[in-house]
């Protein structure tokens, strides 16, 4: 199939706002619990759609009260958190354009998404943030007025600034937002070039957040929790945050990924959001639990008895013999999983990047459906997405209400509906470049079945073309690699080179636990380590397992593994955890010419 559309159930109203639900919310249900706050104590504070509107007016009243004018850019630089949230919603409110910059941002990202968007007013989180802007000459920021840090009373301050206007004042503003208006700006990060920023509207918004609800009604429901941990600067932690919002799920903050296990089990969330890498370190810090303790044989059998529980769901269902053991492996592993989760959470969703059908498999299975979807900052998160009542395992869904996608000739995934943007802010050549007929270019390479499920099966600008020509898409063989406990990282190469190779990072954490195993001490250099003969062996395997996935033309013949791991504080990560292969390659450069020597 080279063409599938979803008809919508809804129309978008002319004067949408992404701030309505805030007040219709306070109007029809005030003492609704929409959101828990931790304090500096530990302590969790219940907050009412009441409270919520009272907050939100006040930093509204102080905005407008600090000259903040419709259209006007307000950044927002800061961790996830509650106040996130607030602030966005009272830039909402006051007509103003949300500009989000990743809390990890340097200086010179932070200075380049000023600049460009021209913003009036910046809020960042903490002194560590307003040193980063320190860093900036203020002479290249004409348009800066000043900088508020919510540690240090921003929320307070525009309240304060505000006390003397009525909410009346507010709601005029509001009055002046339309579907067409701009509601955020937000800076692709790219792993090549300057970002480009990505003019989201009200509309674009409005029809993620009704789609979204519709799409997964079953678990984005009222009363419901989860937990945002994802950062709110990228779309795909602000769409379901709106949709959250929208739907009265209950939503808690953290910024913490290092104790996300401690996390799901003391808040006990009903579904989480996150990228694949998350649940690829559940799976795989299980993995090594069992095997460290002497259980790896059992946990690798109810691996596969949850995957081939979840295959046969697609295919007539589950045999006699199959469903005893699985409820044998229920008792035994499955339970403990889920347990893991918080015990209450039988739903997820994934997006930023390719689960794999076997992890998929797998935690549907242990009973805690994975419903991978894909989108981009373009198009205001998630366009496609498996559902509650539609999922094909190893795809990312079918089309939302009121979405088309389409299969170009050369393999492109194109792209038409209401969430995906009008224009790059400022750039009109970037634009004319992005769209085809009418259809968004996203350059991602696809197929689409018989039924509507697409499937990535690529980039269009990451194909590797071996020097004997043969076409590799390395995004299936370094997924199935990161499958392993030991593997944090990898990097198929091979572009003009006569083989295809690999560099490959190991897992800080489970790292540890191996040392342990194998009788080496803590301390011992990882340079040290990745000599170790049991540890190649380790890696080796891993490979050859996915290698068994592509025709030998394909397979990784020789990898290096590094000395360290990538993150995005070193560069080499993308801040929803994505490689940037271009500072991959021009880093590591002599080590890949090692793979060739």
């Amino acid at each position: 199939m080279r063409e599938f559309e979803a008809p919508a159930s809804y129309t978008i109203p002319e004067h949408a706002n992404n701030s309505d639900s805030v007040f219709r919310h306070a109007e029809h249900s005030p003492h609704t619990v929409l959101f828990h706050v931790t304090n500096d104590n530990s302590e969790v504070t219940d907050v009412t759609a009441a409270e919520f509107a009272k907050t939100v007016t006040a930093v509204a009243k102080g905005l407008i009260a600090s000259g903040i004018e419709p259209g006007d850019r307000v950044a927002i630089m800061a961790p996830t958190r509650y106040e996130w949230v607030v602030l966005d919603h009272a830039i909402w409110a006051t007509a103003a354009c949300t500009v989000a910059i990743y809390d990890s941002s340097a200086a010179e990202q932070a200075k380049w998404i000023l600049q460009d968007s021209a913003t009036t007013l910046l809020i960042v989180d903490s002194d560590k943030h307003r040193t980063v802007i320190e860093q900036i000459d203020p002479d290249v920021l004409p348009n800066l007025g000043e900088t508020l840090q919510i540690d240090h009373g921003a929320i307070e301050e525009l309240t304060a600034r505000g006390a003397d206007l009525d909410d009346e004042s507010v709601h005029t503003r509001r009055a002046q937002v339309t579907a067409a208006s701009p509601a955020t700006l937000i800076y692709t990060s790219g792993t090549t070039g300057r970002p480009k920023g990505v003019l989201l509207s009200h509309a674009n918004l409005y029809a993620e957040s009704k789609s979204d609800r519709i799409a997964l009604r079953e678990f984005v429901a009222e009363d419901n929790k989860t937990l945002m941990f994802l950062p709110l600067a990228h779309v795909f932690a602000r769409a379901v945050t709106l949709a959250a919002l929208d739907a009265k799920v209950i939503v808690a903050f953290s910024s913490d990924w290092s104790t996300l296990i401690d996390q799901f089990g003391s808040y006990q969330p009903h579904f989480i959001l996150a990228v694949p890498r998350v649940f690829e370190k559940v799976f795989n810090g299980a993995k090594q639990q069992a095997h460290d303790s002497g259980k790896g044989k059992i946990f690798d059998l109810a691996a596969d008895t949850a995957v081939a529980w979840s295959e046969a769901l697609d295919n007539g269902g589950p045999g006699i013999v199959l469903r005893f053991k699985h409820m044998l492996f229920d008792t035994l592993v499955y339970r403990t999983l889920r347990a893991a989760l918080g015990g209450q959470c039988s739903a997820a969703v994934s997006g930023g990047g390719p689960l794999g059908a076997r992890l998929g498999h797998f935690f549907r299975g242990i009973g805690v459906t994975i419903y991978e979807g894909y989108g981009l900052t373009e198009t205001t998160a998630a366009i496609t997405v498996n559902t509650p009542t539609d999922t094909r395992v190893g795809t990312v869904g079918r089309p939302i209400e009121g979405h088309a996608i389409k299969i170009a000739d050369d393999g492109e995934l194109l792209l038409r509906g209401s969430v995906v943007f009008d224009h790059y802010w400022g750039n009109p050549e970037a634009t004319e470049d992005a769209f085809l007929d009418g259809w968004f270019a996203t350059g991602d390479l696809g197929a689409i079945d018989s039924d509507g499920y697409l499937t990535i099966t690529g980039r269009k600008k990451e194909i590797i073309v071996t020097a004997g020509g043969k076409n590799i898409s390395p995004g299936p063989l370094e997924d199935s690699l990161r499958t392993h406990p030991l593997i944090s990282q990898a990097m198929v190469v091979g572009d003009g080179r006569p083989f295809v190779g690999a560099l490959i990072t190991l897992d800080p954490e489970v790292l540890l636990r191996w040392k342990h195993d194998h009788d080496l001490p803590e301390q011992t250099p990882l340079a040290t380590v990745i000599e170790n003969p049991d540890l190649v062996a380790a890696i080796d395997a891993a490979v050859a397992d996915t290698n068994t996935l592509v025709s030998h033309a394909e397979a990784i013949k020789k990898i290096r593994i590094l000395p360290v791991d990538w993150t995005e504080a070193t560069g080499e990560l993308t801040p929803k955890m994505s490689l940037k292969r271009s500072a991959v390659m021009k880093t590591y450069a002599a080590e890949i010419d090692k793979i060739y020597g």
